[in-house]
């Protein structure tokens, strides 16, 4: 058995490189563009007429073939539709994530990786953005850090330490802190650099009626 090891020229790592970025790529544009498919879910009358449209595909598809007395795998997939459009339920005008972000005024809701409170397992949060504050909650709306969001002084995103890990750490330093949050999986420097961008925008517009305040107090 030949042991010789197998060698990609610059050009072929090149092209393998760039055809897995596009993959990822589509399939993160293909989840982060999901929410948006979810509107259909909150839209009481959109969602009404979806459950309608499809009870009446499933009837057609049920009595036709009957009907014409061919078909029956089509009639039994009919059935099938019609039973789930009953069952679906009704529409979800607001999440708890919705309701949780209005009452903390946040602008944006992200995903914050993994976040290791002192003294406590990393547990996986969500960054409720806004101009003032921003949270760090866990999956029960707890929060473990509060980042004072017009005090951002830097943010970086890189690499994880450990090796054979594709991970990517976003650091926020703001006042005298520090917060780590830490990306795993195929789409973990993306979520990272989301984070990164939502953080740096608020902290931005944060900042614009202080630097205001300051001009007209000169």
């Amino acid at each position: 058995m030949s042991t010789t090891p197998r060698v990609i020229t610059a050009e072929q790592d090149t092209f393998v490189q760039r055809s897995k970025n596009f993959a990822g790529a589509a399939l993160f544009l293909l989840i982060r563009k999901s929410p948006k498919l979810l509107e259909l879910y909150r839209n009481e009358k959109a969602w009404t007429l979806f459950r309608v449209a499809l009870a009446c595909l499933g009837a057609a598809m049920v009595v036709l073939p009957l009907a014409l007395w061919t078909g029956y795998f089509t009639a039994l997939i009919g059935l099938v539709l019609f039973v789930v459009a009953i069952l679906l339920p009704p529409a979800e005008l607001e999440s708890e994530t919705d309701r949780k972000a209005a009452e903390l005024g946040a602008q944006t809701v992200v995903s914050g990786g993994e976040y290791a409170a002192p003294g406590q397992a990393a547990r996986g949060v969500h960054l409720y953005v806004s101009p003032v504050h921003t949270w760090a909650m866990d999956k029960d709306f707890a929060p473990l850090v509060v980042i004072a969001t017009a005090e951002i002084k830097s943010l970086r995103v890189e690499p994880g330490q450990e090796q054979g890990k594709e991970d990517w750490v976003l650091h926020v330093w703001w006042g005298e802190h520090k917060a780590e949050f830490v990306y795993k999986g195929i789409f973990a420097e993306r979520y990272a650099r989301l984070a990164e961008e939502s953080l740096r925008h608020a902290s931005a517009t944060a900042k614009v009626p202080l630097m205001t305040r300051a001009a007209k107090a000169m």
